[in-house]
């Protein structure tokens, strides 16, 4: 997963705790552009000690870690998202010329310029 990626959330369980401590949280189905991709504590406990990789969402804003000293913006694991198969914009438009074919219109007409 890399910035501006858009990703989909899978998994929108979460801990009473986390409903506490969190101001905004992903649901499932919804689809979100990476902000920021950082390794992270795998749970938000005091002395967690286990990495995981942890997402920043462009439309998700949540207040700083509480468990963290430089205030670092809590943050999701990244198993909580999967990539969303996107075609890549100069792939798209190929696609696009191809189903609208020789006329703007988006219809065929044939070799005699007569409709049928």
């Amino acid at each position: 997963m890399i910035r501006g990626q858009r990703v989909v959330c899978v998994n929108d369980t979460f801990s009473v705790f986390v409903k506490a401590v969190y101001k905004q949280l992903p649901v499932k189905g919804k689809t979100y552009t990476i902000r920021q991709v950082f390794l992270g504590r795998e749970r938000i406990v005091k002395g967690g000690d286990t990495a995981t990789v942890g997402l920043l969402l462009e439309e998700l804003a949540n207040p700083p870690d509480p468990f963290h000293k430089g205030d670092e913006e809590l943050g999701f694991s990244s198993e909580r998202f999967a990539p969303l198969e996107e075609v890549p914009p100069e792939e798209a438009e190929v696609a696009q010329a191809l189903e609208v074919g020789a006329g703007n219109s988006g219809h065929w007409e044939n070799v005699s310029g007569v409709t049928p």
